[in-house]
C-alpha cells in the first residue's frame, strides 16, 4: 500500500509539472483581447484576480499554521479544518481562479477550473482513504460532521492556544504564498509583451 501511495504521488507531481509547463507556455505567448476591445473589463478581471489571490494565499497560510508537521500524524479538526475537511484545496481553488482572472481573460480561468475539477477530486479521495486507514473511527466521525470541500462558517472552532513548530511552519510559508509569486510573474510577462521582447501569438477572451 505504501508503494502505491508513492507511485500515485510521483505521477501526481509529474502531471502537475507538465500541466504547469503547458500553462506557462500558453500564458507567455498569449495576450488578452479585453485589453484592446474593452480595457475596463480587463482591469476588472485583474482586480478580481488579485482579490482572490490574496484570499487564497492567506487561507493557505492559515491552513499551514494548523497542519505543519501534523498532516498525517494527527487528525487536525480545528481552525480551517473545522470548516471543511480539505480547506487547503479549497483555498488553492480560490487562488487558482485568481491567477486565471489575473491574466485578464476568461479562457484561462475556465481552463484552470476544468483541470482542477478533473484532477483534485481524485487527490482528495486518495488522501482521505489514507487518513481513514490511520485514524479509523475518529475520521469517520469527522466525515459525518464536517463537509468535504466547501466550508461551513457556522462550524468554525478554534482553540485559545495552538502549538506550532516554527521550523516547519517557516518552510511551508513559501508553499502557501506561491500564488502571489505567480501574480508577479504575470506582470513580468505583460511587460515583456509591451516591450516586444516576447511576442503574443494568440489573443484570448
Amino acid at each position: 500500500m505504501k508503494t502505491d501511495d508513492h507511485r500515485i504521488e510521483r505521477y501526481r507531481i509529474a502531471i502537475s509539472r507538465l500541466f504547469a509547463l503547458m500553462l506557462g507556455l500558453l500564458v507567455a505567448f498569449s495576450a488578452s483581447r479585453w485589453n484592446t476591445a474593452t480595457p475596463l473589463v480587463g482591469s476588472l478581471l485583474f482586480g478580481a484576480g488579485c482579490l482572490l489571490i490574496g484570499i487564497g494565499s492567506m487561507g493557505r497560510l492559515w491552513c499551514t499554521l494548523y497542519i505543519a508537521g501534523r498532516k498525517n500524524r494527527n487528525l487536525v479538526m480545528e481552525g480551517p479544518y473545522s470548516l471543511c475537511r480539505n480547506p487547503l484545496y479549497f483555498f488553492s481553488f480560490i487562488g487558482i481562479l485568481g491567477i486565471g482572472l489575473a491574466t485578464e481573460t476568461i479562457s484561462i480561468p475556465v481552463l484552470l477550473l476544468a483541470a482542477f475539477g478533473l484532477y483534485y477530486p481524485h487527490v482528495i479521495r486518495s488522501e482521505e482513504a489514507k487518513l481513514r486507514r490511520i485514524h479509523r473511527d475518529a475520521f469517520d466521525d469527522y466525515v459525518a460532521r464536517v463537509p468535504c470541500f466547501f466550508p461551513n462558517p457556522a462550524l468554525l472552532r478554534e482553540p485559545p492556544q495552538y502549538m506550532v513548530e516554527p521550523r516547519l511552519f517557516r518552510r511551508h510559508i513559501f508553499d502557501a504564498l506561491w500564488f502571489i509569486w505567480l501574480a508577479g510573474v504575470l506582470q513580468i510577462v505583460t511587460r515583456l509583451h509591451e516591450l516586444k521582447i516576447v511576442v503574443a501569438v494568440v489573443r484570448l477572451w
